[in-house]
């Protein structure tokens, strides 16, 4: 019982399959964000309401652990000269950064839409 979900099923009197285990670990969420290169998409937005009329720019449908996406903003953060933040799958960038952060991605080979 070393897996936390495999303790909280004996806790409540649940078994865990060994096929559920096995589909935990889907192959569409890979642990860092460089994997996910050249596959799904990923999308560039920008947003000014709501943040009091300051400009961000907003990349999303990453799929990536916390570390990988934070290495991947703070790769994005400099190449851009600008400040921002990763969380929930999303990197958020201060500022109208959107061609610059489109030609670094497209250079990491990412499909940018």
């Amino acid at each position: 019982m070393d897996d936390w979900q495999d303790m909280l099923g004996a806790a409540f009197g649940i078994e865990a399959s060994g096929e559920a285990s096995e589909t935990r670990h889907s192959p569409e969420a890979p642990a860092d964000a460089l994997s996910q290169q050249g596959r799904r998409p990923v999308h560039i937005a920008f947003e000014r309401k709501g943040r009091g009329g300051k400009q961000a720019t907003i990349i999303t449908d990453l799929v990536a652990g916390d570390d990988a996406l934070f290495d991947l903003a703070a790769t994005l953060k400099k190449s851009c000269a600008t400040g921002g933040s990763a969380r929930g799958g999303e990197i958020l960038l201060q500022g109208d950064v959107r061609d610059r952060v489109r030609k670094e991605l497209q250079r990491m080979g990412f499909n940018v839409k």
